[in-house]
């Protein structure tokens, strides 16, 4: 068993076919015994990036709207959620700052740091999961163990 947290670009390829979702699939499959952390703003980002698909006509209106459920269903029962409280955002302005990242992507590396720290004090392992390798360099660079799913086709 791990304590997990997956940014967007990771918890997207359980719905989309592309490089890493057998994978990922693998570690989020609640047999594994992984706990799954996101941030409450991979919601956003989640449905974000699958309408952008569908406006670009990478995914059709259904695979869209499947995805969507499929997703909706897991936010409900699989995810254990981040809050973006003023802590992690106040921690998200100094990442920013520091490693020069985009808003959301400093508020998932704050709260991938958050739920690192809880699997310290619980003597488990953790791994942040993401597909953006500046954000893997940003979380690596703050003491973090992290696996890009896109190396696992």
């Amino acid at each position: 068993m791990a304590i997990l947290f997956l940014d967007s670009s990771a918890v997207v390829k359980r719905y989309v076919a592309e490089a890493g979702t057998g994978w990922v699939i693998g570690l989020t499959t609640p047999s594994a015994g992984n706990v799954i952390h996101i941030s409450v703003m991979t919601g956003a980002e989640v449905i974000a990036a699958f309408a952008r698909r569908r406006q670009i006509g990478s995914m059709t209106p259904d695979d869209v709207e499947r995805a969507i459920a499929e997703f909706y269903e897991d936010w409900a029962v699989l995810y254990e959620l981040v809050r973006a409280d003023r802590e992690v955002v106040n921690r998200a302005m100094l990442l920013a700052r520091r490693h020069g990242l985009r808003g959301y992507d400093s508020v998932q590396l704050a709260s991938a740091i958050e739920v690192n720290a809880l699997a310290k004090q619980a003597t488990v392992a953790f791994r942040f999961i993401s597909a953006d390798e500046d954000l893997n360099v940003a979380a690596q660079a703050e003491g973090l163990q992290t696996e890009n799913p896109n190396l696992h086709p």
